[in-house]
């Protein structure tokens, strides 16, 4: 029997991918966030129901869940429930079989191979068969998704994928530290130079023409350098509603781990 309960770290726009492919694929998925999540992508990311205590990605709804002891009521209710719970203290008392790691830190900050019978790391940070039973290729390209039994993700090379061959031109960085405001909501299409949001008094303007595919919710205190939004250079043509092909695919490779490890012969 494939064990049904999960457990992911982390709930921003990649989390949230993995969970509504396991979910669709009968899955109960509980999910753990931080007080403060920096939520880019928040239209397509469970994250944002810290924020505004729930929100519905394609069809699956997701709600702040207020204790590890309520969750199971919430799915129940066909509910995804996210925790606050940053240092997944939550997990002595749910005891998932299954823990995917989706905090996306590049390092691996707290999960060890044996808090579950199944533990998952998605991306560079983890080493399968050491800190992790098994790692999802997250970078871009060819290996997108690859399920790796031995070893490690590519490592973190901080430059995005490119998209009509953009790459880092995408995305948008607090020029200082400060409290974020922006001036553009996601769904918007901008200009290269329009003022997109502000850090205080410090201007941040695109320097692409497109979408605004993600922004940082207003008020967040941000860092000088931090990524902050990003505009999709396909401009009106994106959906930004749904889920990104890259999320999908990494959700496609944690399926097949789970698969693997319950359905391999011996």
């Amino acid at each position: 029997m494939i064990p049904r309960k999960v457990v992911i770290r982390g709930a921003g726009d990649l989390a949230t991918g993995v969970a509504h492919r396991l979910w669709h694929s009968g899955f109960l998925v509980i999910m753990l966030e931080l007080p403060g999540p920096l939520v880019v992508r928040r239209n397509v990311a469970f994250a944002s129901a810290v924020y505004e205590g729930s929100i519905e990605v394609e069809n699956v709804r997701a709600e702040l869940c207020p204790s590890p002891a309520k969750a199971g009521e919430y799915l129940e209710r066909r509910v995804i429930p996210v925790l606050i719970d940053g240092e997944a203290k939550s997990l002595a008392f749910l005891e998932p079989s299954i823990l995917i790691d989706a905090i996306m830190a590049k390092r691996n900050q707290v999960t060890i191979i044996d808090q579950a019978d199944l533990t998952i790391g998605l991306g560079p940070g983890f080493t399968a068969g050491n800190d992790v039973h098994v790692v999802i290729e997250t970078e871009r390209g060819h290996n997108l998704g690859r399920v790796i039994h031995s070893g490690s993700a590519a490592e973190d090379t901080t430059v995005p994928g490119k998209i009509s061959g953009y790459g880092i031109e995408r995305l948008l960085r607090a020029p200082a530290g400060g409290i974020f405001r922006p001036v553009k909501e996601i769904g918007d299409t901008v200009g290269a130079g329009e003022t997109v949001a502000f850090v205080d008094d410090r201007k941040i303007n695109a320097t692409i023409s497109g979408l605004v595919r993600g922004m940082l919710y207003g008020g967040t205190r941000v860092a000088e350098g931090m990524k902050v939004g990003d505009i999709d250079p396909r401009g009106a043509t994106v959906n930004y509603h749904l889920i990104s092909d890259k999320a999908r695919a990494v959700g496609g490779g944690v399926l097949e781990a789970i698969l693997n490890r319950y359905f391999r012969k011996p």
